[in-house]
């Protein structure tokens, strides 16, 4: 079985680029920065990985996410080793995203909301935050689903 499941934040945009083919495919290409649970003394505890998202999935990300976002990704690892121009073998690893999904915390969620309500994205505003949530998620609006990929 190869699954992963990481959350963490965007360190650049996403770029995307489209597939020259008669059905044009979207592809998009970020990297997130990854808390470690536990660090040893005198090591990093933040992990970069690299995530390549296709189809819809990419234009989701395109459309919703820009560098610092929070994402909940599930997909698998795959191998993307080559050998460069010199002859030597290169190693590497990148994580093919299946599943996306938001995992703003609610005060950057509010402070987006109203960035969002000032360029009018959600077609009629931002949605209001529910004041009664004790929990630290955002809370979408009705109706978005229908323009989601993952629904």
């Amino acid at each position: 079985m190869n699954k992963v499941i990481l959350m963490g934040n965007l360190t650049r945009d996403p770029e995307i680029r489209y597939t020259q083919s008669e059905n044009s495919l979207a592809i998009a290409r970020f990297s997130i920065a990854v808390n470690r649970r536990f660090a040893r003394q005198g090591e990093t505890d933040v992990d970069f990985f690299n995530c390549t998202a296709f189809g819809r999935q990419a234009e989701f990300v395109e459309k919703y996410f820009k560098q610092g976002s929070r994402m909940l990704l599930s997909g698998r690892v795959q191998n993307d080793n080559y050998t460069n121009k010199n002859g030597e073998r290169v190693y590497s690893v990148q994580i093919i995203a299946e599943e996306i999904e938001f995992a703003e915390r609610k005060s950057t969620a509010d402070a987006n909301a109203a960035a969002a309500a000032s360029q009018n994205n959600f077609g009629g505003g931002a949605p209001e935050p529910n004041a009664a949530a004790s929990d630290d998620f955002m809370n979408i609006p009705d109706g978005i689903e229908d323009g989601l990929p993952f629904n």
